[in-house]
């Protein structure tokens, strides 16, 4: 009786386990709601941003809507941040980050990342009359940089001991932050540039110098393989017909570079 009893536990205990495995698997939840949640910033243009009906829109935005498209789901935007794009993975929050997520070593130790879709670089910029042109002319300087970003990281890891960091929760409030006076250097994406200077000519900001170049990538929950694995072949194929590249056009000017194309 004993016998008969523990394996009645034993095998109670091994449905509740697959059950527990199918129902932690991502792409079955997402297909099952017929939706799926992407985090894009609306603060990075022409990655994400609004247009003049205070719509989202950029390539970020068009990507992920094309993404939900192919698969036959509703898209559902999540807001977020810099800062705040990785958090709305690990909560459940959000099922995919679009979000120019550039691939590093610390990132991927919480969080997947798909192939490349795009490129970003990062770059620190400043007035005219501001005399820096390398990471080393930033000593004893106060720089602008937005929170969880890797032009945060880089300048934590490889400034100079003397420079100060000003960090902001996003790309926005530190434009603002610059516009305002508050801070004359900042660390930014390279596109974001031209249009804070269309706002304020009389500051001059340009570009100083390059941080780095980067692969940008789909973020996905860490583990959800399945997800994953059709997260990247849709990127293949989409690659392949030329509509990511057609994407990246529209909004940037340029195609994508054959970093992207020859992955």
């Amino acid at each position: 009786m004993k016998k008969m009893l523990l394996a009645v536990a034993l095998a109670a205990v091994a449905v509740m386990g697959v059950n527990a495995v199918a129902h932690a698997d991502a792409l079955d939840d997402i297909r099952k709601a017929k939706k799926i949640r992407i985090a894009v910033d609306l603060g990075v243009p022409p990655y994400g941003m609004t247009d003049d009906k205070m719509q989202p829109t950029g390539s970020d935005i068009e990507t992920a809507k094309l993404l939900a498209q192919d698969w036959g789901l509703e898209f559902e935007h999540v807001p977020t941040t810099g800062a705040s794009r990785i958090p709305s993975l690990q909560t459940g929050k959000a099922d995919l980050v679009i979000s120019t997520l550039s691939i590093t070593p610390e990132r991927a130790k919480v969080i997947d990342f798909s192939k490349g879709y795009a490129v970003l670089r990062t770059v620190i910029a400043a007035p005219k009359s501001v005399n820096v042109k390398s990471m080393a002319d930033l000593d004893g300087k106060t720089v602008g940089t937005v929170r969880g970003t890797t032009h945060d990281t880089q300048l934590t890891k490889e400034g100079p001991k003397g420079m100060k960091l000003v960090r902001y929760e996003d790309d926005a409030t530190e434009a603002q932050a610059f516009l305002s006076g508050q801070v004359d250097i900042f660390s930014t994406a390279e596109l974001l540039v031209a249009p804070i200077d269309k706002k304020n000519p009389a500051r001059q900001v340009e570009v100083k110098f390059v941080l780095d170049t980067f692969k940008l990538a789909v973020g996905v929950k860490k583990d959800e393989k399945r997800l994953l694995e059709e997260v990247n072949k849709w990127i293949e194929t989409n690659l392949k017909n030329g509509k990511l590249d057609a994407i990246y056009k529209k909004y940037h000017g340029n195609g994508l570079p054959d970093v992207i194309l020859n992955q």
